[in-house]
């Protein structure tokens, strides 16, 4: 079988201006990155603001599995499909993570014949953005242990500190370290530790932000830490620090353009994980698609508990995006293997645990017809396995439930085996209808907020917080008490506990530690085991990644 990186090698790319003219964007408006890949000036997006909006569509999943779903892959088909059918159509996604790319989940620029390329450049470098990202967040710690050096005016307590180091590795070493040992020239020993770079409120507040100068803003309010004795917050301001971030990350604001195999436009801009933070593509690019496009396809990540929720209760709340419909992707694998089957059984017919597994899919269509108030239509994401008899039981379930089921193909055959979903997606988008709702209004307390998402979303029948999780939400109602909430949990179950397959109910969910990300404007609640650095596995994906002597890259996938 060929691999996704062979079919994206052998593709043939148009250079980036002529992508470029399909949205009239004149190629002085372009900052090119090689022949294939551009940044897009903030001035040209800046002259689109009294262009009317086009339909917005929201491609997420069922609780992803080891089996594989295909969200992105389907999020590529889709947008290639609906332009295969004459709609105009923008493709919006984020940025890859070294991180997983060399972990567990290798690369996520899509696959088969539905992909955005130059698929290497995509999954490592690109544009350099995260490196940007990484480089702000990581002057901000230096500037933090500079100003305690040299006297600490501020009276910035060392134990209080809430601004770790980030690096775009999966690297568990550096969870917690100890830093300044070496003598009083080294600066003052403290703890301190990583995160990864998807994690970093710098990566949440470029998503987040409108503009430039909206950047600049938020970076300037992020709290780094608290004063000694009064507790009162320091932020990046008080170091004169957004300054300086801000000019670090001027190109990283810009969206990047690129194609898909059939040579259609796809901003990739932004990643922050959905496990951890919001898990959506960048607004500035978003906002950008819908001037551009008549449609803008959009994923967000993991499953509709996680990237959905927090797509609708965070961005669509801060931006004021109103999504038009949902498709919701499954594989008949998948839902297998959520109903117990194991990873190297689940190409055999198993009907028993097909039915067993539905249940997740049944719950995610629930909650986003009845918690977030869309219209949705389930895409099963077609494998060779897949048996007659198991998709019309899925089929079946679904129509029983109300649902709009359609076949989707396009791993194999691109665009052209979407295009019954996209007819679908377009005949649901162009319905009117009351528009989305919010999980949580924005008057309710944060410990509130959180146990609506657990209640309602993920099922829980009770929620507990650690004693210093509890203590900070109620300090933080006063003056934050209107922030949305991030929930940090893992993506594999509606529990906390990743081994829990299926629709839990009646679980506990425990939040062990809450962070203040003023800058980005929400708190994050991390439930569970959840870490903000991951680490590897043992046989990870680097181990296949490889390039030869005249450069070609293999392995990624």
């Amino acid at each position: 079988m060929v691999s996704d990186i062979e079919i994206a090698q052998a593709a043939h790319m148009e250079r980036i201006n002529r992508v470029a003219e399909k949205l009239g964007i004149p190629e002085e408006q372009l900052e090119p990155y090689g022949h294939y890949k551009a940044k897009i000036s903030l001035d040209y997006l800046q002259s689109l603001q009294e262009r009317p909006d086009g339909k917005l569509i929201l491609v997420t999943a069922i609780s992803p599995t080891p089996a594989g779903e295909g969200k992105t892959t389907t999020t590529v088909g889709l947008g290639d499909a609906l332009n295969r059918i004459g709609k105009k159509t923008m493709i919006c996604l984020r940025e890859p993570s070294l991180g997983p790319v060399f972990g567990v989940k290798g690369g996520a620029a899509g696959g088969g014949h539905a992909q955005i390329v130059p698929m290497e450049d995509i999954n490592l470098h690109f544009t350099g953005d995260f490196h940007a990202i990484a480089a702000a967040h990581n002057l901000l710690a230096a500037l933090i242990d500079n100003h305690i050096h040299h006297g600490n005016a501020l009276r910035l307590d060392t134990r209080l500190i809430q601004w770790k180091r980030v690096v775009d590795m999966n690297d568990r070493a550096l969870r917690k370290i100890v830093i300044g040992l070496g003598g009083t020239a080294n600066g003052f020993v403290r703890e301190d530790g990583f995160d990864i770079v998807v994690a970093s409120e710098v990566m949440a507040i470029l998503c987040l932000a409108s503009s430039l100068s909206d950047l600049k803003e938020r970076l300037g309010r992020i709290v780094v830490g608290y004063t000694q004795g009064d507790r009162l917050p320091i932020h990046a301001h008080d170091l004169k620090a957004e300054g300086a971030m801000a000019t670090l990350l001027k190109d990283a604001i810009k969206p990047n353009l690129v194609q898909t195999l059939e040579n259609n436009p796809a901003l990739i801009h932004g990643g922050p994980f959905a496990n951890i933070a919001h898990g959506c593509n960048s607004v500035i690019a978003t906002r950008a698609g819908l001037k551009m496009a008549d449609y803008v396809v959009t994923e967000a990540g993991f499953g509709a508990d996680l990237g959905a929720e927090k797509f609708i209760d965070i961005k669509c709340r801060m931006a004021g995006l109103h999504p038009s419909v949902v498709v919701l992707v499954a594989t008949v694998r998948a839902l297998k293997f959520h109903g117990g089957v194991a990873r190297e059984d689940l190409n055999r017919e198993n009907l028993e645990a097909l039915e067993k597994g539905l249940v997740n899919l049944e719950r995610h269509l629930e909650n986003i017809r009845d918690h977030y108030g869309l219209p949705c239509v389930v895409s099963v994401n077609h494998f060779v396995h897949d048996t007659v008899a198991e998709l019309d039981l899925l089929r079946q379930r679904v129509e029983v439930l109300g649902g709009h089921y359609v076949l989707a193909r396009h791993w194999a055959e691109g665009g052209k085996g979407a295009e019954e979903l996209a007819r679908v997606v377009t005949r649901m988008a162009d319905d009117l209808h009351a528009g989305h709702r919010y999980v949580y209004t924005d008057d309710l307390s944060l410990q509130d907020k959180i146990k609506a998402v657990a209640t309602r979303i993920y099922r829980a029948g009770q929620v507990t917080f650690s004693e210093g999780a509890r203590k900070q939400l109620d300090d933080w109602n006063r003056d934050y008490g209107h922030f949305p909430v991030c929930m940090a949990k893992t993506q594999m179950s509606f529990s906390a506990d990743p081994s829990v397959r299926g629709a839990p109910e009646n679980h506990s969910l425990h939040v062990r530690e809450v962070r203040l990300a003023k800058g980005a404007g929400f708190v994050v609640a991390i439930c569970g085991d959840m870490m903000t650095m991951p680490g590897l596995p043992k046989v990870p994906s680097s181990e296949k990644v490889d390039i030869d002597a005249q450069g070609r890259v293999s392995g990624l996938f």
